[in-house]
């Protein structure tokens, strides 16, 4: 096919990595629905997407990890489904660019969780060679872009012989003297390597870290077969922090896995202090077909949704308050039109349209809405 065809993403940035090669792969007058299979949500919104599109007419792809584990799901809708393998045919990385780009240097994941499915759809671990992404940051810095995200499925697990992600950041940062800002996607706290810790100390590596923790409780880690405790993480923010204080840090969390109980519950909300959590991605647990934690014991109805909502009650008056801290202070955020992207992370509504990618200096005047706004 000629042209770009209408992408549509969910779930991670591995996903939106990919929308650039999708759109150039599948071509005019096709709707693309790059979807999630995380939680039986996902896949819900997955569905109604599909649906929508094929009401609107013209050809439409339902790939992902969701067109991948349950093909099935998506039969009635006379859509075409392709799993992640065919999805985007000889071309495995892609980038997409809005006002900042988003480029997967890693994909697919090695280790066994037992609430995941990812691992079951995206495939083994495997990571694009240091020189290869070097050069394509160098690119689309010279193209304009003024950021660049970092993503992978797993992208602690970067690995290119013996450079891991830490040697991959420092040579970007080292090599690609012209790109302003560099940022990285969901980390794995057992996973971040000594020289990735150093390179929080290069202003243009953007301060903010976002940790796959998804549970503050030692036992229901074990359960979930993670690799870290809930010490590491305390151990690794305060660590980074003494080399950036200013560090603002997110978090993915599980509520109500199974056999997880009230006390557990507790030792997450006691996470989100211990690490000064702004960012919180807070998930209610939803059992994945062909899962380990789908054949335990599972809550009882409603215990998840309630647990979840606690999480993100708490997450939300963190947030505030650290948002209230900012109001009044100078900082430069990357339009993207009508909002901009803060060094650490939040959004900014903005006074006056911006062309997207222009860095914006301002000082924000209040909070509205969860957002800070000029």
């Amino acid at each position: 096919m000629s042209g770009r065809a209408q992408v549509i993403s969910h779930g991670c940035r591995s996903n939106l990595a990919e929308a650039q090669a999708l759109a150039r792969h599948w071509g005019t007058g096709c709707t693309v629905i790059n979807s999630c299979a995380v939680t039986a949500a996902a896949v819900r919104d997955a569905r109604a997407a599909a649906r929508a599109a094929a009401a609107r007419g013209g050809p439409v792809v339902l790939t992902g990890c969701a067109a991948t584990m349950m093909p099935d799901r998506f039969a009635d809708l006379g859509v075409t489904v392709v799993p992640n393998a065919r999805k985007l045919g000889g071309e495995a990385w892609g980038t997409t660019m809005r006002s900042r780009a988003f480029l997967a240097v890693q994909d697919g994941c090695d280790h066994a969780c037992t609430f995941c499915i990812t691992r079951l759809a995206r495939g083994p671990s495997r990571s694009r060679p240091v020189a290869g992404v070097v050069a394509e940051v160098h690119a689309l810095a010279e193209a304009g872009a003024v950021e660049v995200v970092l993503t992978g499925i797993d992208a602690t697990a970067y690995a290119d012989g013996g450079q891991r992600l830490g040697d991959l950041v420092q040579a970007i940062l080292a090599r690609v003297p012209r790109l302003a800002r560099l940022r990285l996607s969901s980390l794995d706290c057992a996973e971040v390597d000594d020289a990735l810790v150093e390179a929080f100390a290069e202003p243009r590596l953007m301060p903010q870290l976002h940790l796959s923790l998804q549970s503050g409780d030692a036992l229901v880690l074990k359960r979930m077969r993670r690799r870290h405790a809930p010490g590491d993480a305390v151990r690794l923010v305060a660590r980074l922090r003494r080399i950036r204080p200013d560090l603002a840090v997110g978090a993915d969390f599980i509520a109500g896995f199974p056999t997880e109980s009230e006390a557990a519950h507790r030792e997450s909300q006691l996470l989100l202090e211990a690490c000064d959590i702004v960012h919180a991605h807070v998930f209610p647990f939803s059992p994945r077909p062909g899962t380990a934690a789908a054949r335990m014991p599972q809550q009882p109805p409603g215990v998840a949704a309630r647990r979840a909502a606690d999480l993100r009650q708490a997450a939300a008056r963190r947030r505030a308050r650290w948002l209230q801290t900012l109001v009044g202070k100078p900082v430069e955020v990357v339009s993207e039109g009508l909002k901009g992207i803060a060094p650490h992370g939040h959004m900014v509504r903005l006074a006056a349209p911006h062309p997207r990618g222009r860095i914006v200096r301002l000082a924000p005047r209040t909070v509205v809405g969860g957002e800070l706004a000029a």
